[in-house]
């Protein structure tokens, strides 16, 4: 099987070789640029995996999996716009090195790149890959819309935010094992749990990224710690705490929320105490434990050999044990 460092070779291999025009080069240099700074590669290794799980041969899902990543990092930019976000990956987000109108136009230039390379998949099955990865991209949008939406609303649900984050960020994860099985020829219903293996990892990752944003090394998540509190963003983390606080609580909750003056270290301290004040560490591992092993038993009904469902299996040990 492949591993995962030998599919994010690969990728990263692939990733030199597009050739883009030299002009005009405010608005291909950017893209260069995202491109090149790396990044864990998962969505594009598991297009690669999953589909030489259930065809021996990953060569002909490299297009599609290039064309994930590249809407991947699309999404990333697009983002750091929105939220203002300084750094990516320790390295000036492309809005901050150049403007944000370059930043916008290179991004919208991404999603057509991304589109010309899953249409270059040579398959049988090309027609449901794009439908697959239109389907994605459009729901990597609303997931994007209630994102900003929640930032304005305070009667957020847990469940609503679990609903949001399966779109902005679970989607683009199942849809790229989806991606990979349908050009691996398997059969629908092992396509379907592919998917939902997808789907539920990909919850737990956006869950422990909301606990990273909090509780990680600065240096080892590649971007300032406390930006989604400082950014009244709607976390798992933030809606349990107000799901179990007590009125008072609540009171003080919503008037650091409501506080523009504060300053930040200042806020996200008091934040901090407030999630351990109701054991919320706790809620939210157990909630991550929950999607991993959700995602666990989704591979184990996948009618494949057990042989061949290893790598993916070693991928959820290692998500569960990632610090950036």
């Amino acid at each position: 099987m492949l591993s995962l460092d030998k599919a994010r070779e690969i990728i990263n291999l692939e990733i030199k070789k597009i050739d883009l025009q030299p002009e005009p080069e405010k608005l291909y240099a950017p893209v260069h640029y995202v491109m090149a700074l790396g990044g864990k590669r998962l969505r594009p290794a598991l297009v690669l995996q999953a589909c030489e799980m259930f065809s021996g041969n990953y060569h002909v899902a490299i297009p599609a999996a290039l064309g994930v990543e590249i809407f991947h990092n699309f999404t990333l930019l697009h983002d750091d716009i929105m939220d203002n976000a300084s750094l990516r990956r320790n390295s000036p987000t492309v809005h901050t090195k150049w403007n944000n109108n370059v930043a916008i136009l290179s991004g919208d230039a991404m999603q057509i790149i991304a589109l010309q390379h899953i249409r270059r998949t040579e398959h049988e099955n090309i027609l449901d890959v794009i439908d697959t990865f239109n389907e994605t991209a459009l729901k990597v949008c609303e997931g994007q819309q209630f994102d900003m939406d929640f930032e304005k609303l305070s009667n957020v649900t847990v469940g609503q935010y679990l609903n949001m984050i399966g779109l902005k960020t679970a989607e683009l994860l199942a849809a790229s094992l989806k991606i990979g099985a349908l050009i691996g020829s398997a059969n629908d219903l092992d396509i379907q749990k592919m998917y939902d293996f997808g789907k539920n990892m990909g919850l737990a990752f956006q869950l422990q990224d909301d606990f990273l944003d909090v509780y990680a090394n600065e240096s080892e998540l590649g971007k300032e710690i406390g930006k989604d509190i400082k950014a009244n963003k709607k976390t798992f983390l933030l809606l349990k705490t107000m799901e179990l606080a007590d009125d008072k609580d609540l009171k003080a909750i919503n008037e650091w929320l409501a506080r523009e003056e504060a300053l930040d270290n200042e806020k996200v301290q008091a934040m901090k105490s407030m999630y351990e004040k109701y054991q919320i560490p706790y809620y939210t591992e157990q909630k991550i434990e929950q999607y991993f092993k959700n995602a666990m038993e989704n591979l184990h009904e996948i009618k494949v050999a057990q042989l061949k469902k290893e790598e993916m299996m070693k991928i959820i040990n290692l998500l569960k044990m990632r610090n950036s």
